[in-house]
């Protein structure tokens, strides 16, 4: 089974990359952020507590995470891997995500980390709030706050992960299909191992 934590800050191009993962290896997307838009969306009990927190620019907690997870490893027990998408974000996260796939007698095959610069970062989310809708992608304000929340505390999942041997930087500036080939290569090559 192949699972791939796909890591990069908001607006890396995580979406776009994803798309064209799941097509290829035909993994089911664990999208943290789309698993509580559509619980906004549904104006669940958890949705209105995760759109207070996200508006704010906050980190939804981990437990809530978790078990939205959780059920979808259960709901897709027999798939060809999971793609997670936007998760985890902290080193908390990552020791529960390990956790969990051990209880499935399941590992993270590798992270793939897609680099690119805050200034371009914020130039993305700030095109892509024309055309998405997303509130938290029009304004640069929070955008700003968004990234440096990543930088702060998702940047030390990478160091989780490459203490395992399971990370790969890639650049995230360029052609998508440059950069997907890159991503193919790096699953072909931890897929050897």
């Amino acid at each position: 089974m192949l699972n791939l934590v796909l890591f990069g800050p908001p607006g890396a191009g995580k979406g776009t990359q994803s798309e064209k993962i799941i097509a290829k290896y035909n993994l089911i997307h664990l999208s943290t952020g789309d698993l509580l838009r559509s619980e906004i969306q549904a104006g669940s009990e958890l949705g209105l507590r995760a759109k207070t927190l996200m508006d704010q620019g906050i980190l939804v907690p981990d437990e809530v995470v978790i078990g939205m997870i959780e059920n979808k490893l259960k709901d897709h027990h027999d798939a060809a891997g999971f793609i997670f998408d936007g998760f985890p974000r902290t080193v908390k996260q990552s020791e529960a995500l390990d956790e969990l796939l051990a209880r499935y007698d399941e590992s993270i095959t590798v992270m793939i980390a897609l680099v690119v610069d805050d200034q371009e970062l914020s130039a993305r989310l700030l095109n892509r709030g024309k055309t998405s809708g997303r509130p938290d992608d029009q304004n640069e304000e929070l955008i700003n706050k968004r990234i440096q929340e990543y930088n702060n505390k998702t940047r030390p999942v990478a160091d989780y992960y490459q203490q395992q041997g399971k990370f790969v930087a890639i650049d995230g500036i360029g052609e998508i299909d440059f950069i997907f080939e890159e991503i193919t290569k790096t699953i072909a090559r931890v897929s050897q191992a």
